[in-house]
Formats: C-alpha cells, structure tokens, sequence
C-alpha cells in the first residue's frame, strides 16, 4: 500500500502526532545511519536521531516543500550532529585509560566492550567498521558531504540544501574528502586486507 507522505505531513502540521510516528517509522533507519555515520558510536547515534525527530515535530509547520521531506529532515539531522561535534570539541579530552581520582584513591576505568555487541554481530560489518573509524578522521566538512554522497546517495543539489551551501562548496569538498579518504585507506591497507580475509572466512563458515 502507497503511503500519502504528503497526508502524514498535512497532518502533523497540525499537531497529529499518530501521523508523525509514522513519518518516524519510514525515515527512522535512515536517519540513524546519518546519526551514526556523522558520530560513530551507537549512544549518541540513537540520541541524536531522537533530537532530530523532536525537533522535526516541533518544526513540521515551517516546511514548506521546496525540497523533499526527505532532504529537510535529513537537514535537521546533519545539523544536530554538528552541533554536537561542535559542542563535544569546545569540552576537554579525558584519555579512555587515565584513572580516575577519588577521595580514596586511583580508580581504574572499566572501559566496555562492543566487540559483541547485539547490532554489531548481528549486522557483522567488520568493514564498515573499518570504513567508519577513518571517516572519523576526516574533518566534520568532509565527513559531512561523503555520507550524504556515498552512503546516502544524496544528489551534489541535495546535499547543497541539507548543509546550507554552495553546489561548488559541495563539489569541493566531495572531492577533497574523497582524496583523504583514499590516502587514508591505502595507509591502512593492511587492516582492510586482514578485515576482508575475515569476512570470507565467516562467510566460508556459514
């Protein structure tokens, strides 16, 4: 059955909010993946995508159509994923391994382990994983328009609109983007080798 998005969006404009949980249910993996990509952990994926549907709601009554519900709502998400970086930059760094210190002492940090974690084995991606720790290399501006191009499959248009620039902003930094990521994976060939040999001997074993 065809969905009337136009419908839902009509009526959550009006304050509908049964019609706007349904706009959620057909953009909520979408926007996750957005989330995850810009951020790269799973926490702050799912609130952000949260952040960015509450805001979408409270915000309904401003879109206009000019462009695709999709690419206004995909807006909202990239925008509160840099506001988060942005805020996450300003804060200072602690390192993952330095102790923790108490009235008694020296506490050690208990650092948790995803590597089995449930949506981590379930959707075994060792490469993706992969792909996703040298996309957090990448400056946000770069990061940015390579998940909306590659992994979202945004037009360079679109993507203009969702970031609020230029086409030749856009086009600029696709390209710059793509040849750091290049050099990032041709430094570190040999974990996508070994990354690689992995998933064919899980694949061999299924």
């Amino acid at each position: 059955m065809e969905i009337d998005e136009i419908g839902l969006i009509d009526k959550s404009k009006n304050g509908d909010i049964e019609a706007f949980g349904e706009l959620v249910s057909i953009y909520e993996k979408q926007v996750y993946s957005i989330a995850y990509r810009f951020m790269g952990n799973h926490d702050d994926a799912n609130d952000l995508a949260q952040e960015a549907f509450i805001r979408a709601f409270k915000g309904i009554e401003n879109f206009r159509g000019d462009a695709s519900f999709k690419t206004w709502l995909y807006h909202i998400v990239a925008n509160v994923c840099r506001d988060e970086l942005r805020r996450v930059k300003r804060q200072p760094t602690v390192s993952l391994n330095s102790p923790i210190m108490t009235e008694d002492g020296e506490i050690n940090r208990e650092q948790e382990d995803w590597t089995f974690a449930p949506e981590i084995v379930y959707e075994n991606k060792e490469m993706q994983e992969l792909v996703q720790r040298l996309l957090n290399e990448l400056i946000p501006e770069y990061r940015q328009v390579l998940i909306l191009r590659e992994l979202q499959g945004f037009t360079y248009d679109e993507i203009a609109v969702a970031l609020d620039c230029s086409l030749g902003t856009v086009k600029s930094r696709i390209s710059r983007g793509r040849k750091v990521l290049k050099d990032l994976i041709i430094e570190n060939r040999e974990l996508f080798h070994d990354a690689s040999r992995l998933v064919d001997r899980k694949v061999g074993e299924a």
